[in-house]
């Protein structure tokens, strides 16, 4: 009998007593704790099992701090929306669902209207039918700030929740973190300081939260536990994965962490690097779209080559040193460039100021926006070179998103956040004690580096927020597992973070084949941030579509993880296809790297190793 089933087999009897007769045989008036931290669901006697509908308002009360909000029963085919909807058209339910929205306080009090002012974590749970339910719990995470509408009693916070839980029969969760704007206000009092209480539920609380009451209303529905939990999330979900991982690793079996967002504050602040660069070299007038796609594009073109054969995007953009002051035929015509004389007349060519700019993206934040020639150090590095304070993207990867017409405005919340200054963030910032004003515009890369530094110091206040702390021996001890995945494409988040936290992780553990038994790290060629495309296209070879680039299918990765737990079959490589499966390709559980043997076609995994 498996563990988990047995260790709350006298809490399900006693479950089962309340619902039916407390004077059967073998009853006791009271209830012992559910394993975990989750506390029985508080079921009247005298009533039925949980059903989903307003008689569980008062029917599951885990703890004092939770509140059952709202409870709908959804047929097969209707709309997942709560009443009336605008924009777009909410997916149909794939089957019969019970959606529970749950809140946990305290919160944060203060005015009404103050983006700081919660009444608590909004939690969404969709239960799917009990003759239907797989036994797992299947929660997911969010994305940016990862505020919504999970507290509100009209609106659904994340469809995909239900979308989920209807296709797989799985149960699923998802939570608005303590807040519902959607930028960094919600982290700054009304007076200016910081929200500690809200960047802990942010950081930290919501994630456990959600994995409790999760778990203790399935039990209490299904009167049945769940007999895996998984998370799922990408970007700031993967983040949050890590978070429960390294603080409370015993709350799933197995964390799918896509793209993580961990190390937060040091990278969003660079996130903003590339707009400084901008600001102080080019006169604050942004390299255009046209510069993007030469230059980019000529990066992949110089980095692409396998077999003899251009693939469109770079397989090892680790190994790429191309540097744009020394290419010709991106220099503008007459342009004295380092070693050679611009030659180009395309719309898109750049001058020398503008070519060291893509290097200084691409190499990432320093203090005094010094770069170093790329053919010594192209910031591939697993380590932090001196003088660097984070990595830039890779070569090749679209860099719009980050050093394109205005900044990425998480990276301006986040620097208004470390220096506690509002007019520093975008007119998007609201707060009593000023509104955002762009003055961001005015940073220079020393006033950048300070507020780096300041986030940092703000740690404890911002409720460890970093999720960098490489110890995972409590994961290891639980048995439970993590997959990572980051696209070497990534426009937003810097896949060097998640190699650097790999190595740290290995340190700990004692080498990269020990931390393997418990964390596996997949790198994925061409991919962006979180799905899709994220390389620029080549100026020679083919063009990046989703017939040329092979790319995760749908829940894939997912599958791999559940494989792992449930069966013990521990991915050692993954085969990828494009759209068409015209190209496929492994992918390889990091440090190894799909390697070309040398024959055969370059778009067909077989003619590659893990090496």
């Amino acid at each position: 009998m498996d563990k988990r089933l047995r260790s709350v087999l006298p809490w399900l009897a006693a479950v089962a007593c309340a619902v039916g007769s407390a004077a059967a045989p073998g009853c006791s008036s009271s209830m012992p704790k559910p394993p975990g931290d989750a506390a029985p669901p508080q079921i009247d006697a005298a009533a039925a099992a949980l059903r989903c509908d307003d008689s569980m308002v008062t029917a599951f009360k885990p703890d004092a701090n939770t509140t059952v909000l709202l409870v709908h029963a959804f047929k097969q085919g209707e709309p997942l929306a709560l009443g009336a909807t605008t924009g777009s058209t909410p997916p149909n339910a794939a089957a019969d669902l019970c959606l529970v929205k749950l809140e946990v306080g305290p919160g944060n009090p203060g005015p009404a209207a103050a983006p700081s002012t919660s009444a608590g974590i909004g939690i969404e749970i969709w239960l799917p039918a009990p003759a239907s339910w797989n036994h797992r719990i299947h929660n997911l995470g969010g994305g940016g700030w990862a505020g919504g509408t999970q507290g509100s009693t009209t609106q659904i916070g994340n469809p995909a929740g239900g979308v989920t839980a209807g296709t797989e029969q799985s149960v699923v969760g998802t939570t608005d973190t303590g807040h519902a704007v959607g930028n960094g206000a919600f982290a700054m009092n009304p007076d200016g300081s910081i929200n500690t209480a809200l960047w802990e539920d942010f950081a930290e609380r919501s994630l456990h939260e959600l994995a409790v009451k999760t778990k203790a209303l399935a039990s209490a529905y299904y009167l049945s536990p769940a007999t895996h939990a998984y998370w799922d999330g990408c970007s700031t979900g993967g983040r949050q994965g890590y978070k429960e991982a390294q603080t409370q690793p015993t709350d799933y079996d197995g964390y799918l962490n896509g793209a993580p967002a961990f190390n937060w504050t040091k990278f969003i602040t660079s996130e903003l690097y590339p707009q400084i660069v901008d600001q102080r070299d080019l006169a604050g007038v942004a390299l255009t779209v046209a510069q993007h796609n030469l230059v980019s594009g000529s990066a992949v073109t110089a980095c692409d080559m396998v077999g003899g054969q251009h693939l469109g995007f770079v397989l090892d953009p680790q190994s790429c040193h191309y540097d744009p002051t020394k290419d010709a035929q991106v220099l503008c015509s007459g342009v004295a460039g380092n070693g050679v004389t611009g030659a180009s007349t395309d719309p898109g060519c750049v001058d020398l100021a503008q070519a060291q700019a893509f290097n200084k993206i691409w190499y990432g934040q320093t203090a005094d926006g010094s770069v170093p020639d790329p053919a010594t150090d192209n910031a591939s590095a697993a380590t932090l070179a001196a003088g660097q304070l984070w990595w830039g993207l890779m070569r090749g990867a679209g860099l719009l998103g980050l050093a394109g017409p205005g900044p990425f405005p998480i990276a301006t919340d986040m620097v208004a956040l470390e220096m506690q200054d509002p007019a520093l963030a975008t007119p998007a910032f609201q707060n009593a004690s000023g509104a955002g004003a762009n003055g961001w515009e005015a940073l220079t890369y020393a006033d950048l580096a300070t507020a780096y530094a300041r986030g940092l110091s703000l740690q404890s206040s911002f409720g460890e927020i970093n999720t960098d702390n490489p110890d995972l021996s409590k994961l290891r001890d639980s048995g439970a597992k993590v997959i990572s995945y980051h696209g070497l494409a990534d426009q937003l988040i810097a896949p060097q973070g998640s190699i650097n936290y790999f190595a740290r992780v290995a340190d700990v553990a004692g080498g990269a084949a020990a931390a393997q038994d418990f964390d596996r790290l997949f790198l994925i060629p061409g991919m962006g941030h979180c799905a899709g495309i994220g390389s620029a296209t080549g100026v020679a070879g083919p063009a990046n579509t989703a017939n040329s680039v092979p790319l995760p299918a749908s829940g894939q990765l997912f599958a791999a993880l559940v494989d792992w737990v449930e069966h013990a079959n521990a991915p050692s490589s993954l085969t990828l296809s494009s759209a068409d499966g015209s190209v496929t390709r492994p992918i390889c559980v990091y440090p190894k790297q799909a390697t070309y043997g040398g024959s055969g076609a370059v778009t067909t995994a077989t003619s590659y190793t893990c090496q």
